[in-house]
């Protein structure tokens, strides 16, 4: 799908469909308010018979034909000192489902979405972002119906120089972020017989030499991770048939001085989780392609980030493998050492994916980052919680946790802090061993495992880990989410804290 903005239109682009924003007077009583529109297509709004019985409410839209040819459509907003960016992207993104099957070439009237406190180039980043997050279908293997739309274009009243690159800008900055999203969804949906581990890391390096020049890319192998004394991270891997990844990737932004503030991001790659010889129920072991989702996440973002040019250093560190069962896979009650030189005592091998980020946090921290923040589907704790709907946040700095706050706020995604205290730093010590990997009873479990990550963060370094076990998947309150699979949730929220969108 192809989206334009024209500023120089004496009518609507699109001879089909026309959509124009509407608005509802206060506790959605009377007739909607459509008085920003042009004045020749709010008298046609006023001579259709029905138009009284439209309130504007959102969630609600109304259909009128002028002259009998092109339909437009008033999509309902609600009260207008009520919309924001979010309730843009929703309205759009449902209207999209709708009309995604009915027309090839779609009108919006960008002028009518302008909201108070939101510029112009608000709108075009809502409208964008909803569009082409509710464009994405993983059909690699089965075909949906056919979509018609195939061209979306923007009208506005003529700009200045200035307005006009800058919200052209928004538009092709939010068509890459969108477009990282959808890369996101796309490997986190592959299933596990195709993803496994070489053939991960294999498609990160693809795209990265193909669409991101000037970054830096390394992987490391086995033999490397031995090297590394990353016994954690390989006792995950014991039992798989596939050798362990880690992609190392960074990007340094043209004339960076030496001191330039770096970003580390780092994600939980387990293509599938048995659970080890802790192994899952079979119900429960339905969806575990999805365990790697917090590597394609902060991949994702650091994408996204490069295309945009970031001012920062970013680091992207993706500790990639199944979880599996053989002869050699790891036991429970075993005792291993990890690279920095910490025994755990592994009493639950489902409790894996914070072995893994033990070892990738502790390799990343020997880099110096100023900043390191780990995404994992960690806990399904965190959804007990939480629910489904809202990322878990835990971290040893105040204000980074402020920050990511403020970029999921701007994303219209949710995250809340759990904490990490003392008493569940206590429980994850083991009598046999530095750390356990499980704490030793039921409770917090989430902020456990933070507690547990916490202690492979190098001193000094900012941290924040993001548990997105719930959101994941299965978004389907988002209307520009997919109904079932992968949502891309976090993507978007990493982007704004990388680039400064907050």
């Amino acid at each position: 799908m192809k989206i334009s903005i024209n500023f120089n239109a004496p009518s609507y682009s699109s001879q089909e469909k026309v959509v124009l924003a509407a608005f509802a007077t206060p506790g959605d009583k009377g007739k909607a308010l459509v008085g920003h529109w042009p004045r020749k297509w709010r008298e046609a709004f006023g001579c259709t018979a029905s138009s009284p019985c439209f309130t504007g409410k959102e969630g609600t839209d109304f259909s009128f034909s002028p002259d009998g040819k092109t339909l437009f459509v008033a999509l309902g907003l609600g009260e207008k000192k009520k919309v924001n960016e979010e309730k843009i992207r929703r309205a759009i993104a449902t209207l999209y489902r709708t009309e995604s099957s009915r027309c090839r070439h779609l009108s919006i009237d960008l002028d009518s979405f302008a909201f108070p406190g939101g510029e112009g180039e608000a709108s075009v980043r809502a409208l964008t972002e909803g569009l082409f997050l509710s464009a994405h279908q993983f059909d690699r293997y089965k075909k949906g119906p056919p979509v018609l739309l195939k061209e979306v274009v923007l009208d506005s009243q003529p700009q200045d120089g200035t307005k006009k690159r800058g919200l052209v800008r928004v538009l092709e900055e939010a068509q890459m972020v969108c477009e990282s999203v959808n890369f996101a969804r796309n490997l986190i949906d592959e299933p596990p017989n195709i993803l496994h581990s070489t053939e991960y890391a294999r498609r990160v390096v693809e795209d990265v030499k193909k669409n991101l020049p000037g970054v830096g890319v390394k992987v490391l192998g086995k033999t490397d991770l031995e090297k590394e004394k990353m016994g954690l991270f390989l006792s995950v891997n014991a039992g798989s048939a596939h050798p362990p990844q880690l992609v190392h990737l960074t990007y340094t932004p043209k004339g960076a001085s030496r001191g330039k503030k770096h970003i580390a991001l780092v994600g939980k790659g387990l293509t599938f989780d048995t659970g080890g010889y802790s192994i899952k129920p079979g119900a429960s072991m339905i969806s575990m392609k999805y365990d790697m989702a917090g590597s394609a996440t902060v991949y994702g973002a650091f994408r996204a980030s490069v295309l945009a040019q970031s001012p920062l250093k970013i680091s992207c560190f993706l500790g990639i493998t199944d979880n599996a069962i053989n002869e050699h896979a790891t036991m429970p009650d075993s005792i291993v050492v990890g690279r920095k030189g910490l025994s755990v005592e592994i009493l639950n091998t489902d409790a894996e994916g914070r072995l893994v980020l033990g070892d990738v946090l502790d390799y990343a921290s020997s880099f110096k980052p100023h900043v390191i923040i780990d995404a994992a589907t960690l806990t399904g704790a965190c959804i007990v919680a939480l629910g489904k709907e809202v990322c878990g946040l835990m971290g040893n700095d105040q204000k980074l946790k402020s920050h990511l706050a403020e970029a999921a706020q701007r994303a219209g995604e949710s995250i809340w802090e759990l904490p990490i205290i003392d008493e569940f730093r206590k429980d994850m010590e083991s009598p046999v061993a530095d750390l356990r990997n499980i704490g030793s009873e039921r409770g917090a479990d989430t902020a456990k495992a933070g507690a547990f990550l916490e202690r492979f963060v190098g001193k000094g370094i900012a941290w924040a880990h993001l548990d997105i076990a719930g959101g994941a998947r299965l978004q389907s309150h988002l209307p520009y989410c997919p109904p079932k699979g992968a949502s891309g949730i976090m993507v978007r929220t990493l982007f704004n804290y990388l680039c400064g969108r907050l």
